[in-house]
Order: C-alpha cells, then sequence, then structure tokens
C-alpha cells in the first residue's frame, strides 16, 4: 500500500513555496504522493487564501524527483476538458509521468459553484462530467477528434504532445460515502476510486460494485484517506493510504507532518 499527503491549499498553503517545500518534505520521507485539493474560492473556512492546484502542483513537480502528484479532484464540469487537456499533458510531461488526475462532480459548499454562476444541479454536473471525460480521454489520444455533444465541442481538431504516461494519465473518481450507484459505476470505468468521508463499512460496498462492473479489483486503484488497520485497508482493496491535513494548517505544522513520514 502506497501513502500519500492530502493537502487543502489554503491559508498559509495557498503559498506555492510553501507547497514546495511540503512535497521536499515528503519525498524525503518516504511518502510517495502529495495531492492537493482543488478549489477557486473556499467561504466560511478558518482561511480564506486559496491557491491555485495546477500551478502549485506544477512546482512540486519541479522540485521533486519520484512523488507523485495529482489534484483531488478536478470538478470537470466547470472546466472547459480542452483545458484541462493542456494543463494535464503539460504536467505530466513535466513531471515524467507523476501525475494521477481525480474528477469529480465538485461542491457547492459556500455557494462556492452557485455564486460564480456554475451548475449545481447534481445530475446535470454528472452528465457534464461524463462528457468531458470522454472529450478529455480523445483529446489525450493525439488522434483528430471530433465530437459534437450536448455541452463541448471538439471540431476535427488533434490535440499533441500526447501524455508521458501510456496509454494515458491515470484518471480516479471520486465518490462521498452516500453517492449513487452511477457515481460508483463512472469510477469503475476509470483507474481508481477516490471515496471522500466514507467509512470502511460504506467503501466496502463502494468496492463490491467496482469489482461487479469489472469483474476485479484487479489494476485498480483506491486511494483512502480514513480511519482503519492497514490490514483491514489492504484486504478491502485499498492501494493508496492518505494522511489528511486539515483547513488552517499551517506551513510549518504541513512540512512537520510531511517529515513524520507515512503512518
Amino acid at each position: 500500500m502506497r501513502s500519500a499527503l492530502y493537502v487543502p491549499p489554503f491559508g498559509e498553503l495557498a503559498d506555492p513555496h510553501a507547497l514546495v517545500a511540503v512535497g521536499r518534505a515528503c519525498e524525503d520521507a518516504g511518502y510517495d504522493g502529495l495531492f492537493l485539493w482543488d478549489h477557486m474560492w473556499r467561504p466560511g473556512g478558518p482561511v480564506d487564501d486559496v491557491a491555485d492546484v495546477w500551478v502549485a502542483l506544477a512546482a512540486v513537480a519541479a522540485a521533486t524527483t519520484r512523488l507523485v502528484v495529482g489534484p483531488m479532484v478536478v470538478p470537470l464540469a466547470r472546466r472547459r476538458p480542452q483545458k484541462v487537456a493542456r494543463e494535464s499533458v503539460t504536467l505530466d510531461r513535466l513531471s515524467r509521468g507523476r501525475l494521477v488526475l481525480g474528477v469529480g462532480l465538485g461542491v457547492d459548499t459556500g455557494g462556492e459553484l452557485g455564486r460564480l454562476g456554475e451548475e449545481t444541479d447534481a445530475r446535470a454536473r454528472g452528465d457534464a462530467l461524463d462528457e468531458a471525460i470522454e472529450v478529455l480521454f480523445a483529446l489525450w489520444s493525439g488522434e483528430v477528434v471530433h465530437h459534437h455533444g450536448a455541452r463541448f465541442t471538439a471540431d476535427a481538431v488533434r490535440f499533441l504532445p500526447r501524455p508521458w504516461q501510456s496509454p494515458r494519465i491515470p484518471v480516479w473518481g471520486a465518490a462521498r460515502g452516500e453517492s449513487p450507484p452511477r457515481t460508483i459505476r463512472r469510477a469503475a470505468r476509470l483507474d481508481g476510486l477516490f471515496p471522500v468521508r466514507t467509512s470502511t463499512a460504506q467503501l466496502a460496498s463502494m468496492l463490491e460494485l467496482v469489482a461487479d462492473a469489472r469483474g476485479s479489483l484487479e489494476g485498480f486503484d483506491v486511494a483512502y484517506a480514513g480511519e482503519g488497520a492497514a490490514d483491514e485497508l489492504e484486504a478491502l482493496g485499498v492501494t493508496w493510504r492518505l494522511l489528511a491535513l486539515d483547513e488552517g494548517t499551517t506551513a510549518d505544522e504541513a512540512v512537520a507532518k510531511a517529515r513524520a513520514g507515512p503512518r
């Protein structure tokens, strides 16, 4: 089971220099990955400052050599897939294949979506997410793309270069403990599951659905930030154990957590 630090880039950690220090400390201490929350605005929390996840991850990738990095998670319904395609391929090549892309519906905590004019209906965001994933995979292929969908268009366009990783950048689908089966089946079509605020009992039910959809959990990543003994989590199918930092964590506290090494 691999290990990663899961960090909200808020407050003092909105400073990319602080995140670079955390990334270097993670790598030195034996962590396998560093994943950052992806938010545009975080009202109502203990801190107000928010970093751009792509710029921050690029800084971390440039300052490390083996650490897997990724946004957890990109709400694709509020993004244009062509922009995410360019950003993700550039970061994948910068890191020489150390990117994992988390995708999900996003949340409207404090009006983060609605007060910026984004879609707030969960079903509509799910439809947009499914179409955006389709377009993203097509653009990553390096082939000419002909897509005319309900929300997105790619009319005879070809994106190069392709990702560093082959056949493509790994993608993990986010889900919550109470997520509907549609969300779990979406993740099952991808490369991994990123369960958020999920108990081990809920995770076990999720992974039953994944195994039914895929035939097995072979080659499927599960990144879990909840509690549980290592042997219990491995038996469930967890492949990544995440140590999640709280909003409002200071830069010094984050570096200290990283230096302490994996649990």
